[in-house]
């Protein structure tokens, strides 16, 4: 013999399933909010005034026909090998990790010849985001680069 749906069972189904979704989505927003880094830019109108500006600035850093790839060396050291730069170019990385709130390490990196470039220091484990520039007198190459 079965039992009779009533209105009370199906006020606990709607309850219980409706609990589910809001428990869920409160816990993605918990989630979203504790890992966001940062803004982006501190103020969207500026930032899209001189959007043209740096547009034509990375053109002209593509034009120079600089290349670079980075890597982790056996010892653990950021390595940064360029191509078609100059020789007396220097390399500076700005390090973060893609999402979360921890520290940013800028580092100056120690030049090895032939267009590799160390970094003193051992990289702590982890995904990073590398955001290197090459300068050379009065001209710079920005990359930005994920490694891990």
């Amino acid at each position: 013999m079965t039992k009779r749906f009533t209105g009370w069972h199906f006020t606990a189904i709607m309850v219980g399933g409706f609990s589910i979704v809001v428990a869920v989505n409160l816990f993605m927003a918990s989630m979203a909010v504790g890992s966001f880094g940062g803004v982006v830019v501190e103020n969207s109108y500026v930032a899209s005034q001189n959007y043209n500006k740096w547009l034509a600035e990375a053109r002209a850093e593509d034009q120079l026909g600089w290349t670079a790839t980075v890597t982790r060396n056996g010892d653990g050291q950021l390595e940064i090998t360029t191509g078609g730069t100059p020789v007396d170019t220097q390399a500076q990385v700005e390090l973060r990790h893609p999402l979360g709130k921890k520290e940013v390490l800028n580092w100056q990196l120690v030049p090895q010849g032939d267009g590799r470039f160390v970094s003193a220091d051992r990289l702590p484990e982890g995904r990073w985001l590398v955001r290197l520039t090459l300068a050379s007198g009065d001209q710079q190459r920005k990359f930005e680069r994920p490694l891990g």
